[in-house]
């Protein structure tokens, strides 16, 4: 984020200093011009005023030699043009007059006025600057001065300043960047710790707090809100899993008795109603257990750890013993890849599969059940438990993941209907997805899928 928002100020903040700069380099460029030109315009007007009177007198001779005498002092070609177009006084044999400003400045002056366009020479223009002086006043002009000025040096100025600006341009800027650079960490340090803390809590670690001490009063009072926010919600998360604990403990005694004072009461029921209702109070007593450790479980994975790496080869080892011994006459495949890791859910990928495995062997009517894997795409490894059974259409595969459901045809299992929910809330929080699919030609595909 510090990044972004430097990446975000410091192109508005060049964009500021070149607002500032351009209309400066521009002017540096007119003054320097108007400056050389106005130097250039006073040579060429003394010159003008000694041409008037060297052809008063027909006496052009010092005017020629100091003509020459300039040329040789500052590099400037200068030269007396009749009316004619004929160089009548030249500081050098050849002297050009073909260029274009040279024409128009000769047009301008023998019309009897002087052009009043000063030209800006820019840096990357090879041009020379020319100047042309009437001799004599409006319809007396006899003659015009022509001087063509090299503007290498003037030129090499507008550069020296245009550094000198960008110079005083780049101080500030790195001045205000280098300030910018720590007031952005103060600034951002508690939405930086801020994050880190939400998504600690995400991951189920609720002691995380934020930083309540650094940064601006707004960014303080934001973290001190989140703080308290993750307090009132860490306490009710653990009053309620108190109370399913303390419920499920305080009760397994009380089912205890009144399962051990039912099972007493079989030989003293007589009648086959009677003998009925106490075997169905015995069952509905025994089915309030299992109730009871589904919420403990349903308890534990609300407080369960992060996902942990496991390899799956050792782990489908250790339990693969334990579903044939479940499985009876139905025929267990086992076949994953060797060297397969995955994110493991927190309560442990082997509950999760003893679960898919268990609901096949006793509620599918399978007789052959496979437990495959394969590394699919994007890092992600899919797991799945494959049963021959029944099957279950398109809405009981979905309602089948929702706590308490049950088959209408399992309604006389034993089970609770949270066994699938926990295990597919285990599996999102690893980051994964249990998704309950058709088989080919019957039955359920149940689909682990884990990232690695």
């Amino acid at each position: 984020m510090l990044r972004r928002l430097l990446v975000l100020f410091v192109p508005l903040l060049v964009t500021l200093v070149a607002a500032l700069g351009v209309p400066l380099a521009f002017a540096v460029v007119q003054r320097e011009s108007q400056q050389t030109y106005l130097d250039r315009l006073g040579d060429a007007a003394r010159f003008a005023s000694l041409a008037e009177n060297a052809l008063a007198s027909g006496r052009l001779t010092a005017l020629a030699d100091e003509l020459v005498r300039y040329d040789r002092l500052y590099g400037i070609a200068a030269a007396l043009i009749g009316t004619d177009g004929r160089v009548v006084a030249g500081s050098r044999q050849e002297f050009e007059l073909g260029e274009d400003a040279v024409r128009r400045g000769l047009d301008a002056a023998f019309g009897g006025y002087r052009g009043d366009h000063t030209p800006a020479v820019w840096p990357w223009e090879d041009v020379d600057m020319v100047v042309v002086e009437p001799v004599g006043r409006d319809s007396e002009v006899v003659a015009a001065v022509v001087t063509i000025s090299p503007t290498e040096r003037l030129r090499a100025e507008v550069v020296r300043q245009w550094g000198v600006l960008a110079l005083l341009g780049l101080v500030p800027l790195l001045g205000v960047v280098a300030v910018a650079w720590p007031m952005s960490r103060w600034v951002l340090r508690p939405v930086r710790t801020l994050d880190e803390a939400t998504a600690a809590v995400a991951q189920g670690e609720l002691d995380a707090r934020a930083d309540e001490v650094g940064g601006p009063p707004e960014l303080r009072r934001l973290a001190a809100s989140f703080n308290a926010m993750v307090d009132v919600v860490g306490r009710a998360l653990r009053r309620q899993r108190e109370f399913v604990a303390d419920a499920s403990h305080q009760l397994r005694n009380p089912l205890a008795s009144l399962r051990l004072a039912v099972d007493n009461l079989a030989p003293h029921v007589s009648g086959e109603l009677g003998r009925e209702a106490q075997r169905i109070a015995a069952d509905e007593a025994e089915e309030m257990g299992r109730v009871l450790d589904a919420l403990l479980a349903a308890t534990r994975l609300d407080s369960a750890s992060a996902a942990e790496p496991v390899e799956l080869n050792g782990l489908l080892a250790a339990h693969a013993p334990g579903w044939r011994a479940l499985a009876g006459g139905i025929a267990l495949e086992v076949e994953v890849p060797p060297g397969l890791r995955v994110l493991a859910p927190p309560g442990g990928l082997g509950s999760v599969l003893d679960e898919l495995v268990g609901n096949a062997v006793r509620l599918s009517g399978a007789t052959r059940v496979r437990v495959w894997g394969r590394a699919g795409e994007g890092g992600v490894v899919e797991l799945h438990v494959t049963d021959d059974g029944v099957g279950l259409d398109e809405h009981e595969r979905v309602e089948a993941l929702r706590r308490f459901w049950r088959s209408p045809r399992h309604q006389n299992t034993p089970g609770t209907g949270l066994g699938l929910a926990i295990c597919a809330e285990l599996v999102a929080s690893a980051g994964g997805e249990l998704e309950l699919r058709p088989a080919r030609p019957h039955g359920v595909d149940a689909v682990v899928r884990l990232n690695t």
